[in-house]
């Protein structure tokens, strides 16, 4: 019993296409032709004056810092949460017509609800500007 073997011709391509290629490059190139005089137009703009030099030196920001235990400090003296709003209202009108800044100092340890209590008591005693630390 003989097995009978035949040749197959297996003829692969090696060639890359490079239609696709083209087509990509020149729809780039026709970009890029169209996109460059854009790219070298000025576009006339009106922007507002600014003085080089400010007289004014803006106030410092009010400290308020909550430790690991939750409680209050504002400007180095310790405040109840149920007080907090009176003392930031009247730090706003002590600087009437200043740019007002809150700078909260928050323990890492402290709880997310006393954070949260504290910049809502702020926000509803006027303070819109407050960074934290």
């Amino acid at each position: 019993m003989a097995f009978a073997q035949t040749q197959q011709r297996h003829d692969t391509l090696a060639d890359i296409n490079i239609t696709p290629l083209i087509d990509v490059m020149l729809v780039l190139l026709v970009i890029f032709m169209i996109a460059a005089p854009v790219l070298t137009r000025d576009i006339p703009l009106t922007l507002p004056h600014v003085d080089p030099a400010p007289d004014k030196v803006p106030p410092p920001p009010i400290e308020l810092r909550i430790d690991g235990v939750g409680e209050v400090t504002v400007a180095g003296g310790p405040v109840a949460i149920g007080e907090l709003a009176s003392v930031l209202r009247t730090e706003r009108e002590r600087m009437a017509g200043e740019k007002v800044v809150l700078s909260v100092e928050a323990s890492y340890d402290v709880d997310y609800e006393v954070v949260a209590k504290v910049l809502a008591t702020a926000q509803n005693a006027g303070l819109t500007s407050i960074r934290m630390k």
